[in-house]
């Protein structure tokens, strides 16, 4: 038996192993790398969209529905309401008449070009609307929660609880006299806005108990800064999502409402007007129905796209998951 067997187990110490200095180059691992830029959610966000072909798609989409809305007269040199001859009623494409006309005689390309302005204006007036009072709505009632938040959540949830077109309905019946883009505007946005404050409340309720916050109001800041400061720039991602898919939602609204015969005044170009009077023909010119629906989808759709691949961006856990 050898002396090593007799020593005490407790003595025994294993055996370290370190590898060579010149294997491990330690300066190469602790090394600061000084020239990259620091990495946040916006960053990552847009690494990731400008890998995602729908991003480029809608974008695309989105940038020439917006010339066609802000400059018309580019894309069609036919007034709409001009030149319009029954003898054309519902006639199909001819030359510098692509698209055939209307049954009043009228260019559908022409109506269709000149229209878009409308859905566009409608639909970022009503996203504007929601945006304020949803962000207002929705930051003050969970940052400062106790009874501002119980007095604000049941304002939102009385609003939530009333379908917007259904309230929209009514609202331009009673306004029968005054249709027009900000009337119509108002009457969507007005009772659209609480599933902006319903997202925003949540994330705001996440985002107040980080220890950034927490180190700002230990340090004296007034609590309206940090809401402003800390609080709301980093609770707004998913707000941003949200307005997005309800600019698309605000166009079908309008579309919706002028079909229905309460929107705009038959006056106005709307794509929603345009449908709704073609309805009565779409056995014999299917095509003055057809055309401008496919404008209102292309243009939803591009929207709903976009805020797919936002919330993709903003979300990586979603990203994960899909």
């Amino acid at each position: 038996m050898s002396s090593n067997d007799h020593e005490p187990t407790a003595k025994r110490s294993p055996k370290h192993f370190v590898a060579p200095l010149d294997e491990t180059p330690l300066a190469v691992i602790d090394a600061l790398r000084v020239d990259e830029k620091p990495s946040n959610l916006w960053t990552d966000a847009w690494q990731y969209m400008r890998r995602q072909p729908m991003f480029w798609i809608s974008s695309v989409l989105i940038v020439l529905i917006v010339l066609v809305g802000l400059f018309p007269g580019l894309f069609a040199h036919t007034p709409p309401n001009d030149q319009c001859y029954l003898s054309n009623s519902n006639g199909g494409p001819e030359a510098g008449h692509i698209l055939g006309f209307t049954k009043q005689g009228c260019d559908v390309y022409s109506r269709i070009i000149f229209g878009t302005g409308t859905s566009l204006s409608v639909g970022l007036i009503v996203t504007l609307i929601t945006a304020v009072l949803g962000i207002v709505f929705g930051a003050f009632a969970g940052f400062y929660g106790g009874w501002v938040d119980s007095v604000l959540s049941r304002i939102g949830d009385i609003f939530f609880s009333i379908p917007y077109i259904l309230a929209a309905v009514v609202v331009m019946s009673v306004l029968a006299k005054y249709r027009s883009v900000w009337t119509i505007s108002l009457a969507i946005g007005l009772f659209a806005w609480p599933s902006v404050a319903r997202v925003l409340r949540a994330e705001v309720l996440r985002v107040k108990n980080s220890d950034y916050v927490q180190a700002s109001i230990a340090l004296g800041v007034s609590r309206f800064k940090i809401l402003l400061r800390h609080v709301l720039p980093n609770s707004i991602a998913p707000v941003i999502v949200v307005i997005t898919i309800s600019l698309a939602a605000a166009i079908v609204a309008e579309a919706t409402l002028s079909f229905l015969g309460v929107g705009l005044g038959s006056q106005i170009m709307s794509w929603g007007n345009d449908i709704s009077q073609a309805q009565q023909d779409i056995r014999t010119a299917p095509q003055v129905l057809v055309y401008p629906s496919i404008a209102l989808s292309l243009t939803v759709l591009s929207f709903i796209m976009l805020g797919e691949v936002l919330r993709d961006a903003l979300d990586p856990k979603a990203r994960v998951l899909r």
